[in-house]
């Protein structure tokens, strides 16, 4: 495996910590929640012979600092577009989003079109796409945790692996693909000081992030190369990836990922990666 390089970004508001590796077509690759840079291990190690590869961890999340606001999903992106362009020096990349990292990954789209060759999502849908987010109520614990007064970190607190391992089962099809060594690092990261709140921040912000998506959405939808893949098993979106960034984007091919839920990166990291690799093929430079 290639190796990797963990750094930090100081942006002023916000110091990212990321990890790169590999060389070739530079690849930008965004983890979700209840996840860190963490959850791209696999993909990184059998892609990185053919591409360069960045997984930072999102504002707030992992090992980058957790400033009080700043969660819309246009603010997280542009910690991003100014890592790529300011610190990485790097104009043109392939974005990978995926959970929240998805809507963020498409905010940096709309922020910075001529930057992204090809937009991939994964087992997410877009808030303010048309639809239900939150799927009628089936994804519960995104009103929970848009509770206000700090409820859920007080229930949280000191019991942040047995919630995160109990949310990771749930959706997972492969449920042992995210091992007991894996769910340690993801609960020593959330465990740390304002790891939980700065994560239920991402979901207090779905209100901005629906405004801001749907005047995105009235100015025109997005034109370069989108593949929007679901997981096909249990606790996967399936096709509602690509039907939501349809209505985000002209170009879009829309997958199911077999014999996996929602944790695509984890649960199949060799079909994703394969997959990817293909797509990046398709368009390259």
């Amino acid at each position: 495996m290639s190796e990797l390089l963990h750094r930090f970004a100081d942006l002023g508001e916000v110091r990212l910590h990321f990890v790169s590796a590999g060389q070739g077509d530079p690849v930008l690759l965004l983890h979700g929640w209840p996840q860190t840079w963490y959850e791209w291990r696999q993909v990184i190690a059998l892609l990185a012979s053919r591409h360069r590869l960045i997984a930072p961890d999102m504002r707030g999340l992992g090992d980058s600092s957790r400033p009080a606001a700043g969660y819309d999903k246009a603010t997280v992106a542009s910690d991003l577009e100014r890592l790529m362009r300011e610190v990485l020096n790097i104009p043109r990349y392939h974005l990978v989003g995926h959970d929240w990292g998805g809507p963020v990954a498409y905010a940096l789209a709309v922020r910075a079109p001529g930057a992204v060759r090809t937009l991939t999502t994964i087992d997410v849908t877009m808030p303010g796409d048309g639809s239900d987010f939150s799927r009628g109520g089936q994804r519960w614990h995104h009103g929970l945790h848009r509770e206000p007064e700090a409820l859920m970190e007080r229930l949280t607190e000191g019991r942040e692996r047995l919630y995160l391992g109990y949310l990771i089962r749930l959706l997972s099809h492969r449920v042992h693909a995210i091992g007991e060594q894996d769910l340690d690092e993801y609960a020593r990261c959330y465990a740390q000081p304002g790891g939980m709140r700065a994560g239920f921040e991402y979901y207090r912000a779905i209100p901005q992030d629906v405004a801001a998506n749907e005047a995105n959405r009235a100015r025109g939808r997005l034109q370069m190369p989108v593949l929007a893949l679901g997981g096909g098993g249990r606790g996967g979106r399936g096709l509602e990836p690509a039907q939501s960034m349809r209505a985000m984007a002209a170009n879009v091919t829309g997958e199911t990922v077999p014999e996996s839920g929602h944790f695509v990166p984890e649960e199949q990291p060799g079909w994703l990666a394969e997959r990817l690799a293909r797509l990046f093929a398709e368009h390259r430079e």
